[in-house]
């Protein structure tokens, strides 16, 4: 049988090339995605038109029922899981500490970080040795921010990213003996449809002239990180920078 992935948020961006990266390698992959259907069922068909297996399995990482499902569901369809890419994530727009709501940050704090300890949790008891599992791996996306800061952008972001660097370092020691590695990359300006969505279109472009490689990256580079962390076996607890040299 294929291995088994689940990578969060995967109807776009570096999801998407994390889920279909994955399956040209051989994995299962199942595309979670929280309310854009046809994205997700487009990943899919491009997965399944390249001979690979995927499934679109619908759960909002705010939702506790609903990862429970999503893995219930992964289990049934697919098998249990050998790796999980905790990807999905959301910014919000510019803004100074003193300006944010406290609904904008709870909102955040909830999908970029308790989001991925429900989707461990969940992980952990399917893959851990003293839960009659074989090992596995968890792959978390970071971002360059919890070093950076956010400062005059969203430092809410960045703090949620600093919590997902904390969280990776202390789970890797905690199940390290029971045959499961975690990891995170962090990225830096990606081409992808979050600073859009974040009310900032136009940041790939301005920060391209101050990487120190000149340029942002793509996708496709984050989910070769992502798919190296998942087989790396003597790797865990490693924060790795994918952002050009900030």
């Amino acid at each position: 049988m294929k291995p088994v992935m689940i990578v969060t948020g995967a109807g776009r961006g570096i999801g998407a090339a994390t889920a279909i990266m994955a399956a040209q390698k051989g994995y299962a992959v199942a595309v979670n995605y929280r309310s854009d259907k046809a994205s997700a069922d487009q990943v899919v068909a491009e997965i399944e038109a390249d001979g690979g297996r995927a499934i679109a399995v619908q759960a909002d990482v705010v939702d506790e029922a609903a990862i429970v499902a999503m893995f219930e569901t992964v289990d049934r369809e697919l098998g249990r899981v050998d790796v999980l890419v905790n990807n999905a994530g959301v910014v919000d727009q510019i803004s100074r500490v003193d300006d944010m709501s406290f609904d904008r940050v709870d909102r955040m704090m909830k999908i970029n970080v308790v989001g991925p300890f429900i989707c461990a949790r969940e992980a952990i008891k399917r893959m851990s040795t003293q839960h009659g599992g074989k090992g596995g791996a968890i792959v978390n996306i970071g971002s360059a921010a919890s070093h950076l800061g956010g400062a005059g952008e969203y430092i809410d972001y960045a703090a949620s990213k600093g919590a997902i660097d904390v969280m990776t370092e202390g789970l890797s020691k905690e199940v390290a003996g029971e045959g499961i590695r975690v990891n995170t990359v962090r990225p830096g300006v990606i081409r992808t449809t979050i600073h859009a969505s974040g009310g900032n279109p136009d940041k790939p472009d301005v920060a391209g002239e101050v990487i120190p490689m000149g340029r942002i990256g793509e996708p496709e580079e984050i989910a070769n990180a992502v798919l190296w962390l998942a087989e790396a076996g003597f790797t865990t607890g490693a924060l790795i920078d994918v952002d050009g040299g900030v």
